[in-house]
């Protein structure tokens, strides 16, 4: 084994070699795309990346294992391999990452895409927005079993290596995952530039691991042929279906590829993964392959046993790295896709803590993180292995993949032009694969499976209800609502008095009188000498340009209308956005300028338009949203609230 390491190492050194002479030969461009390559490694590719810890092993050692014998393992490791092709390669990379909202993807891009053209009251609009929302809370269910089974996972590494030592199993992940949920609020930022150069070492570590085994075994490669994955399904038919569920554990994390995209763009995220990412892969799963050939006996962990015993220790705290590194991934982007629906109106405000004063990406959200770790600990001491784990994974992200291949389905048919008929002949091709893997992962269900599906479906649940209950409150408003200019009008004819400073109120409706600016002239009789109304809208674009951010128009009695613009992925800095409004003439003084906001009591009501059950859960998350004042970033110390009550 040792002469095949040795063997492997020289064979690397020459690639780096070739490798280094193409860098060096290149442009201050090709620098500058090693770069985001290397960036890339580091925050695109963790997930799946660590997927070789457990994928192959569950197939064979896993709660509902296949018999062990040449035939299964060519066919297993060719459904591995076409699996990695057609999802990742050609789906996600080549076709799925075209599908951009200005450079921005995930889900709640593809979203803003699909609905292009659409009108609210279209059934079009309402369906492509319930499988988006659908697809956003699969996102969660899927993102809580992540870090539960990778550093699970790359910590049983521990066991193989002391057998003696395999009570600490269990404590020792419990302990890393306190520390990487902990330690979230101090920011990503220096962790981040170690992630690229650490999972560099992963994945060459994982090609040369593979590489060692497939010299002494160069068979394997015989799985290549299409024809050892049809043989096997053919063959096995039931058993093949609960294999499949296990083949999926393979390309969970390529969903990553496509939300993380505007990190790095698209170009070095395809170039890191056909030069380096999906090589390294094939090679480890491949060798996995040769050593269960070769010694069938290594199935309870073919990872760990492919390394010599003098590795084991390092690969251990290499794999823990990795796993903490592809954890964080899912983490960060709990945070970004929580903080994009909300300004798209699908959660309730909670706290946004910004953890870089460069990096506006960069942020942390106290109960999303506390909430996510209580999840995953929950599910690291109910399932205890990742045997277990793996029979709970998969099925959300399956029925992501699913959701994504919809919404891409009418995206490129309206949006690419490339009408129905050519892009349903497409899709339905990855359709194929991805129902078999979904079909193949509700077998799963009795055995852990229904946990990530109850936490989606809750999700969606939240999601789903808060948004009808928004909807609602605002035709109840609506209701009672004054047209803007008449009322200033009015008020010129009997001017109340006027006071010394700016009052902004923070309405909803551009165009309507807020219900503060109301009860403070009911309770106070009394205006500012200048009055600004300002309303905030979110759109269906990642970022607002700050040339676009403000609307501003001067009203008669020195009055103003503002509008501030925002993208689902901008920070919501109302003072830094109204500063931009001195150029249209608007200065305002932070220290003689006050925010009135207007605080709603919600009374519910029968025949509301939502189920009863569903108005007292509204209600509660209404009661329970975080304060405008921290969301827009509000001075507190300039800000008056009056309330109001509101009957459903």
């Amino acid at each position: 084994m040792r002469q095949g390491w040795l063997r492997a190492g020289l064979l690397g050194k020459q690639f780096q070699g070739v490798f280094m002479d193409n860098v060096n030969s290149s442009g201050q461009r090709d620098k500058q795309w090693a770069v985001l390559c290397l960036g890339a490694l580091g925050v695109v590719y963790g997930d799946i990346g660590t997927s070789p810890l457990y994928a192959m092993k569950e197939v064979f050692a896993g709660n509902h294992p296949i018999a062990l014998n040449e035939f299964n393992v060519l066919g297993s490791l060719s459904l591995f391999f076409w699996a990695l092709l057609i999802i990742v390669s050609i789906k996600y990379v080549i076709f799925i990452m075209r599908a951009d909202n200005r450079g921005e993807g995930g889900i709640m891009a593809m979203i803003a895409l699909a609905l292009h053209d659409t009108r609210p009251e279209q059934r079009s609009h309402k369906a492509i927005l319930v499988l988006g929302v659908l697809g956003a809370a699969m996102f969660y269910g899927d993102g809580m079993v992540t870090p539960a089974i990778s550093v699970l996972s790359a910590v049983e590494g521990l066991a193989v290596a002391a057998p003696s030592l395999h009570y600490f199993v269990l404590p020792l992940a419990l302990l890393v995952l306190l520390i990487l949920f902990y330690v979230q609020h101090h920011g990503t930022a220096l962790v981040g530039q170690a992630f690229g150069p650490v999972m560099l070492v992963w994945f060459s570590v994982l090609a040369l691991m593979g590489l060692d085994q497939i010299l002494e075994n160069p068979h394997v490669l015989l799985a290549i042929h299409p024809a050892h994955a049809l043989e096997f399904m053919v063959q096995n038919r039931a058993m093949a279906l609960v294999a499949m569920g296990n083949v999926v554990l393979a390309v969970t994390g390529a969903e990553a590829l496509y939300a993380d995209m505007g990190h790095f763009g698209r170009k070095p995220i395809q170039r890191a993964w056909f030069a380096f990412v999906l090589p390294a892969l094939l090679i480890n799963y491949f060798g996995q392959g040769a050593l269960l050939l070769s010694h069938p006996d290594a199935a309870s962990n073919p990872f760990y046993l492919m390394a010599p015993l003098w590795a084991l220790y390092p690969l251990l705290a290499l794999a823990t790295l990795s796993t903490v590194i592809a954890s964080q991934a899912v983490i960060s982007g709990a945070f970004s896709v929580t903080r994009q629906a909300m300004q798209l109106g699908f959660l309730p405000r909670m706290e946004v803590m910004h953890t870089s004063e460069r990096e506006q990406g960069q942020i942390y959200l106290p109960a999303i993180n506390w909430g996510l770790m209580l999840a995953v600990m929950v599910l690291v001491l109910g399932f205890r292995s990742s045997n277990n784990l793996a029979a709970a994974y998969g099925i959300a992200v399956t029925g992501d993949m699913v959701i994504t291949s919809l919404l891409a389905t009418v995206v490129a048919a309206r949006v690419w032009g490339w009408g129905w008929l050519r892009a349903v002949l497409l899709f339905s091709c990855f359709l194929a694969v991805e129902l078999t893997f979904l079909a193949a992962n509700i077998l799963k269900i009795p055995d852990g499976g229904w946990f990530p599906l109850v936490a989606g479906v809750t999700i969606f649940v939240l999601m789903t209800t808060w948004k009808q209950g928004r909807t609602l409150l605002h035709r109840r408003l609506a209701g009672e609502r004054m047209e803007l200019l008449p009322f200033i009008e009015s008020l010129a004819a009997d001017m109340p008095t006027r006071v010394p400073g700016t009052a902004i109120f923070l309405n909803a409706d551009p165009v309507s009188v807020p219900h503060a600016l109301l009860h403070n002239l009911m309770h106070n009789k009394i205006l500012h000498e200048r009055v600004v109304v300002v309303s905030v809208q979110f759109f269906d674009v990642p970022y607002v340009p700050d040339i676009d951010r403000v609307e501003v128009r001067a009203l008669n009695e020195n009055f103003w209308q503002v509008i501030v613009h925002y993208g689902f992925k901008d920070e919501a800095n109302l003072p830094l956005a109204l500063s931009l409004c001195a150029n249209a003439g608007l200065v305002l003084e932070p220290l003689e300028t006050s925010y009135f906001i207007g605080r709603e009591t919600l009374i519910p009501r029968f025949g509301s338009g939502m189920g009863v059950w569903r108005e007292k859960l509204f209600i509660a998350m209404f009661r329970n949203a975080g304060s405008v004042t921290s969301f827009f970033r509000i001075p507190s110390n300039r800000v008056v609230e009056l309330g109001t009550q509101v009957v459903l």
